[in-house]
């Protein structure tokens, strides 16, 4: 009644979701999501919409049979997901482990994905760790947005293709999900030519063949 009153969106957590591979798609989770379905169902009898919340430990394997469970039993609702990470031994690095899944996740029909920072599992997370955590997840989510044939996200990457041919690094960067690092690391190591990078320098392939084919 609260939450139809301030129309609130109940978000319906797991908590028998699996902490750990070992514990992926068993029987705890799977009764527990029934639950959440029929929770699901009675909230929006009454008119109270609701989001899902989905496993966070998950093999790779089964990272697609997860959202395609949790959308049949819950109806279609939208469905976030904890990563999530595709390995347990990932420490320092679990927002790559969690960009990982997160990208299959999304592209089989998760809606929305939860960042993992690489402090996950060892401390409270400093500011860093949180923009490192945040470019992951934008990266995996624009990967699963492509997989979904999104217009938006495809253009940004052929666009990025067309600056790359005309080495148009203000166009590259301006892509970019982290424009400054890409400075930095221009800076750091300058090639020999501005207009192109420091890995091969005078030898650069799109180089060499414009000269190819002006010679032509």
């Amino acid at each position: 009644e609260i939450a139809k009153k301030y129309d609130i969106t109940l978000s319906l957590g797991d908590g028998l979701r699996p902490g750990c591979l070992e514990d992926a798609t068993d029987r705890s989770q799977i009764e527990e999501l029934l639950t959440i379905g029929e929770l699901r169902d009675r909230a929006l009898k009454e008119g109270v919409q609701t989001i899902i919340e989905g496993p966070g430990h998950v093999p790779l394997n089964q990272v697609e049979l997860n959202i395609k469970l949790q959308k049949e039993i819950c109806k279609g609702a939208p469905f976030y997901v904890l990563g999530p990470l595709v390995t347990d031994i990932a420490m320092g690095y679990d927002h790559i482990a969690s960009a990982i899944g997160g990208a299959i996740a999304g592209a089989a029909g998760a809606d929305f994905l939860c960042y993992v920072t690489p402090s996950e599992h060892i401390r409270l997370p400093d500011i860093d760790d949180v923009k490192e955590g945040l470019i992951a997840s934008k990266i995996a989510a624009h990967a699963a947005d492509i997989a979904k044939g999104i217009p938006s996200a495809i253009e940004k990457d052929k666009l990025m293709a067309q600056y790359r041919k005309e080495l148009d690094w203000e166009g590259q960067i301006s892509l970019s999900f982290d424009p400054e690092k890409i400075k930095r690391l221009r800076a750091e190591v300058p090639p020999s030519y501005q207009e192109v990078c420091s890995m091969c320098g005078e030898f650069c392939a799109i180089k060499t063949v414009e000269r190819a084919l002006k010679n032509k």
